[in-house]
């Protein structure tokens, strides 16, 4: 997630702690550089303009010029006016009174609304609400029948009719979300390739017939400034409550992230990655500006890790390792759990500080992974069990079995032999061993 733009603002910002004292001439160079990296990064022109202003005004005052660590102080400054810049604080979607909610997705066709939809839908569930998926997009060839395809993975009810009325389709959406019990209904609507009448009066028609405590404006975070000029449009007729920013583990340059907040005066709700539906999270604009910013999100790798941990398996896994007889089950275990956290190089860059330095520049092969895992499938339980009986021929068939070879399969042993020998070494009160690497 904006990678390329870390990168540059970090080489800035090294360079900016490197000045034993801070006087006007350097603080205005640094931040010349840091409006060239922002513009470079497709942030709308005012915004970035506006953002430097806000900083070299505060990094001229007296506390940081009298500071014993100037540039730490300036980049805090940084910190402080990029969160500023994406919202200060976490927007907590808005529920209304009456049941069902309606929560009214807007936005142009391929930003993402319909696998959106369904992910919203997955992310309220978890949070103990029974939600509706809407199928309004009467339009688009397949879109009801991808909303459904969408709805039977999750489990999820979706209404939708034989109907050319998308606004009576929402409509009598509600009354079947009442008369089921469901208290809130998220409602998938058409898309254009462009901005034009016909999509905008049918959404507020929409708007219209369902009073929606909630309308999110999805946008494609890869057109950069586009998705900005297309917000204010839809803005000024729809007047939507938040932003949702799609597709943020492309190759986005971070401009919509950091001028859609500013542009339109509304609240970044969600950022989405990936097509898998667990791949949703909540914006919190400090975290985001600390990732942006090299240094690292704790707060949501510690809240991914919560979700993907089973901590009854866990309090097992402790005895196990206590008794030293951790074994390829258990290895096999850690490696779904640690799937389920979501893609290894998004993982790496929540890791704050110099531990990250570690794993700058290293390119993450998820699959490896997946090779990981079919190689201890193959293996029976008893192989697993107990590694020791892996002899020449067992560990051939293994790598028939699995699609990989020999090697591999011995690399994988390997692995897992050093994280056993070091929990021993650890039991035994030995120091100074380190994890395996390599995977």
């Amino acid at each position: 997630m904006f990678q390329e733009l870390t990168d540059k603002l970090e080489a800035v910002l090294h360079k900016l702690r490197g000045h034993g004292t801070l006087n006007e001439k350097n603080i205005a160079e640094s931040m010349r550089e840091v409006r060239r990296v922002l513009l470079e990064a497709d942030v709308n022109y005012k915004v970035a303009k506006q953002f430097i202003a806000d900083v070299e005004q505060r990094a001229l005052g007296q506390e940081v010029l009298r500071s014993v660590t100037p540039g730490q102080m300036v980049v805090k400054i940084i910190h402080d006016e990029m969160t500023r810049l994406l919202g200060e604080k976490e927007a907590p979607l808005v529920f209304g009174r009456s049941l069902p909610s309606v929560i009214l997705l807007a936005g142009l066709q391929g930003s993402g609304k319909t696998t959106f939809a369904g992910k919203l839908a997955r992310h309220l569930r978890k949070k103990g609400r029974t939600p509706l998926l809407v199928a309004a997009d009467i339009y688009r060839p397949a879109a009801v029948e991808q909303l459904k395809v969408l709805g039977r993975s999750l489990d999820i009810q979706v209404y939708s009719e034989e109907n050319r009325d998308a606004a009576a389709i929402a409509a009598h959406a509600l009354d079947h979300a009442r008369k089921n019990l469901l208290d809130t209904a998220i409602i998938d609507t058409a898309g254009r390739l462009h901005i034009d009448e016909e999509m905008m009066a049918e959404v507020a028609r929409i708007k219209e017939a369902t009073s929606p405590a909630e309308i999110l404006f999805v946008a494609d975070s890869m057109t950069g400034q586009d998705a900005v000029t297309t917000a204010r449009a839809f803005l000024e007729r729809l007047d939507f409550s938040g932003v949702v920013l799609t597709k943020m583990d492309g190759d986005a340059r971070g401009g919509a992230a950091l001028s859609i907040r500013a542009v339109t005066g509304k609240p970044i709700k969600f950022v989405s990655s990936g097509e898998k539906l667990d791949q949703l999270e909540p914006f919190h604009p400090d975290r985001l500006a600390s990732r942006i910013l090299g240094m690292g999100d704790v707060l949501s790798l510690v809240e991914k890790a919560q979700e993907a941990v089973d901590l009854e398996k866990a309090v097992k896994l402790e005895k196990k390792l206590r008794r030293a007889e951790f074994n390829l089950e258990d290895f096999l275990d850690q490696l779904q759990q640690l799937k389920r956290m979501g893609p290894l190089q998004d993982i790496l860059t929540m890791i704050p500080g110099a531990q990250a330095k570690a794993f700058k520049g290293m390119q993450v092969d998820d699959k490896a992974l997946i090779r990981v895992e079919a190689i201890i499938r193959s293996m029976t339980v008893k192989e697993r069990n107990n590694p020791n009986i892996l002899d020449g021929s067992r560990r051939k068939r293994i790598a028939r079995g699995s699609g990989t070879s020999v090697q591999e399969v011995n690399r994988v042993l390997n692995q897992y032999n050093m994280i056993v020998k070091m929990m021993k070494t650890m039991k035994h009160g030995g120091r100074g061993m380190r994890l395996p690497t390599g995977f």
